[in-house]
């Protein structure tokens, strides 16, 4: 059975200020948020995406894909 449910995708890359991390979708109200650790863009991500599935792609400074995180939605409807 597949699931109708949209599928969210993110991506943590760092900023080019050297001040953190960018958290980037086009599900975020803003586009993106700022984060000073990987683990909190991350947990927010699921936590956003927790009535969707997600996929997380972390990025390091050349733009290469270093880590890459699968969620699966975990709100179901009564």
């Amino acid at each position: 059975m597949k699931s109708n449910k949209p599928l969210h995708v993110y991506e943590i890359r760092p900023r080019k200020d050297k001040r953190g991390f960018d958290l980037i979708s086009d599900v975020l109200p803003f586009g993106r948020l700022w984060y000073l650790k990987v683990a909190d863009a991350i947990a927010y991500a699921k936590h956003r995406s927790r009535v969707h599935d997600a996929v997380i792609h972390i990025y390091d400074e050349a733009g290469k894909e270093i880590e890459f995180h699968r969620h699966k939605g975990d709100f179901t409807e009564l």
